[in-house]
This record gives structure tokens, C-alpha cells and sequence, in this order.
């Protein structure tokens, strides 16, 4: 296992990080910029035809990468979208379930979670007294917030480092809001 892929998920394929990329060389952004991403990462609404078209675009990114991950969107207890791509594993559903459960539970992406406790000089997995079966501050699960209603779901990746899995999110998520959004950004 690489440094850059602390989450025990096996290591990314080498290739270059996308511009725009939130970490560079594994090492993960601080906590203003991963709390100014949910900010700025709002959606005006979430269907079940907007879960196929951000699952699907996830999917030709990662291709496009040659990444061997698996991609899940869920909205409330639904999952709306999931596809596991050549080199991914079961390993990374399990990864999936857990990163989700952090969104779920705290409605800030699971990387964000996860440096809130180091920023505090502690450890998620021991601080946060939760079963370490069920819940993962790793790279990878956003939450989808739609204005007015709050965090509805997540979109999560996992096969790659965390910070690489939750890289690659933030920049589907990106370019589907530059898509959906009317030209006044309403």
C-alpha cells in the first residue's frame, strides 16, 4: 500500500491529477477549502435523471483515467446509481458503504470529517466512538445539497487514494453544476 492511500484502498494507477485537482500528490486540502467546496457545491435539484447523468459522467472520467473504481449515488436510503469499473473490487463497495455513513451521519463530505479530527490533533476511528466495520473518514463520499432542503445523499468513489477518490467527486461535481446551472447561477 502506498503512503498516499492511508484508507487500506489499493493504490491509484499512475496518472496525471486533473486541472483544477484538489490534492496534489496525495496530500489533502485543508479544512477552509474542503468547507468552501460544499459551499460553492450546492445543486438547485436532485432527480433520478440527474443521478444518471452525474453517475454516468463520473463513469468516463474515471475511464478516461484508466481508474479502477467503483462509483455509488445514493439520495435519502435509495441508491439511484452504482457502477464498478475494470480493477475495482467488492473491497471497494465496503468502502463505499462506510465513507457514505460519515456523510449520512455528519452532512459534511467524509474527507472534510476526517481532517476536522486531525485538525484537532485527534483520530476519527478512535474519537469519534463509532464501529470502524461501519464508518470511514476517508476521502471519496460528498454530500449532495440541494438549496433549501440540505444534504439529500451522497455521491461516493472509492478505489483510488482517498484524497484522489474525493478529487475526482468534486471535480464531477463541478462539471455537472456548470451543466445544470442557469447563466444568473440560479
Amino acid at each position: 500500500m502506498s503512503p498516499a492511500a492511508p484508507s487500506g484502498q489499493p493504490p491509484a494507477n499512475p496518472s496525471p491529477q486533473p486541472p483544477g485537482s484538489v490534492s496534489r500528490a496525495g496530500v489533502a486540502p485543508a479544512v477552509a477549502d474542503l468547507v468552501a467546496q460544499e459551499r460553492r457545491l450546492v445543486l438547485d435539484r436532485f432527480t433520478h435523471a440527474d443521478a444518471w447523468a452525474l453517475g454516468t459522467l463520473l463513469v468516463e472520467m474515471a475511464r478516461l483515467r484508466n481508474a479502477p473504481v467503483a462509483i455509488d449515488i445514493r439520495r435519502g436510503g435509495q441508491q439511484l446509481f452504482h457502477a464498478a469499473l475494470p480493477g475495482s473490487s467488492p473491497d471497494d463497495d465496503r468502502w463505499i458503504d462506510r465513507k457514505r455513513r460519515v456523510v449520512e451521519r455528519f452532512g459534511e463530505s467524509s474527507l472534510l470529517v476526517g481532517a476536522r479530527y486531525r485538525a484537532r490533533g485527534t483520530d476519527f476511528d478512535t474519537a469519534a466512538r463509532l464501529d470502524r466495520n461501519r464508518y470511514a473518514a476517508h476521502g471519496g463520499s460528498f454530500p449532495l445539497a440541494v438549496t433549501g432542503a440540505g444534504v439529500i445523499g451522497a455521491v461516493t468513489v472509492s478505489g483510488l487514494a482517498q484524497t484522489d477518490d474525493h478529487a475526482l467527486v468534486v471535480e464531477a461535481l463541478e462539471r455537472f453544476l456548470a451543466t445544470t446551472r442557469t447563466p444568473s447561477g440560479v
